[in-house]
């Protein structure tokens, strides 16, 4: 073999080197988890093993909507001193969770990958590749994006279904370039607060009811009486509309095939009023 042969071979002996080990340096053996959301997207993609904790909220059903699969990872509380014990090879975190402890975790050399709250269903499928692609588990990625799509595809086109009051403890609301708005839309019903040009607002009880909704919908009450929850449960709106309890609220903010659950429940309930 020429010598200029020998070079060309070992060029792409090395080439190919330098992609396997860029492959197993993508696919880390320990993640922990510290935002409810990654914990569930996490979960749905990992290898066997991968993923060794997660969150404080994964195992809470009112948050995470895989609370019963995740009991078996152990669940951190969120501390720098507590994860590093962990040995991770990853950190998922939120944006806007654990702000003190990503600082710390990161001036330590931990590599640590933050996720945004998704406001669309296109961000959905982003955060699934996202995932797949950290964890190394790039063809699970696709299939679930696909299983996504396939399913977001077979609903039928709805439109101009009942307009809808989101109406969340204090008075609170979500509107426009929200998930929770893209749910409304996926399932055909109208959002009175994008209507009203909303993004994130609160709205006073005569608001609420001057905003003559077909339905309203609140989020199930916490366990004990709270003050913040008073003002969804107001016997003026029952005079308004019907109040529908949103009992499976954990489906409806991550990246997770639990939003078509969300979506189904929705959809149902515009058929009902039909």
């Amino acid at each position: 073999m020429r010598r200029s042969d020998l070079r060309v071979l070992g060029a792409a002996l090395t080439l190919i080197g330098a992609a396997l080990g860029t492959d197993a340096a993508a696919a880390p053996e320990r993640v922990v988890s510290l935002n409810v959301c990654t914990d569930q997207l996490a979960h749905l993609l990992a290898a066997p093993g991968q993923l060794v904790s997660v969150s404080s909220l994964a195992h809470d059903p009112r948050s995470s909507a895989y609370a019963e699969a995740l009991q078996g990872i152990p669940a951190n509380g969120g501390g720098a001193e507590e994860v590093v014990l962990l040995e991770p090879d990853l950190i998922l975190a939120g944006t806007f969770t654990t702000l003190a402890t990503v600082q710390m975790l990161e001036g330590l050399g931990h590599e640590v990958a933050l996720f945004g709250p998704v406001t669309s269903l296109e961000d959905v499928t982003d955060n699934m590749a996202r995932m797949g692609t950290l964890l190394g588990r790039e063809a699970q990625a696709e299939q679930l994006i696909a299983e996504f799509e396939r399913a977001l595809r077979a609903l039928p086109p709805l439109s101009d279904g009942p307009r809808t009051l989101l109406y969340y403890p204090m008075g609170s609301t979500s509107g426009r370039g929200t998930m929770a708005d893209a749910l409304l839309q996926a399932a055909g019903l109208t959002n009175i607060a994008a209507e009203m040009g909303l993004r994130f607002g609160t709205l006073h009880l005569e608001e609420a009811v001057l905003s003559a909704p077909d339905l309203i919908l609140t989020p199930a009450p916490y366990a004990r009486p709270t003050r913040a929850t008073d003002l969804p449960g107001h016997p003026a709106l029952r005079q308004v509309a019907p109040v529908h309890r949103i009992e499976a609220g954990a489906a409806w903010s991550c990246e997770t095939p639990a939003l078509l659950d969300a979506i189904a429940d929705l959809r149902a309930l515009a058929e009902e009023l039909e």
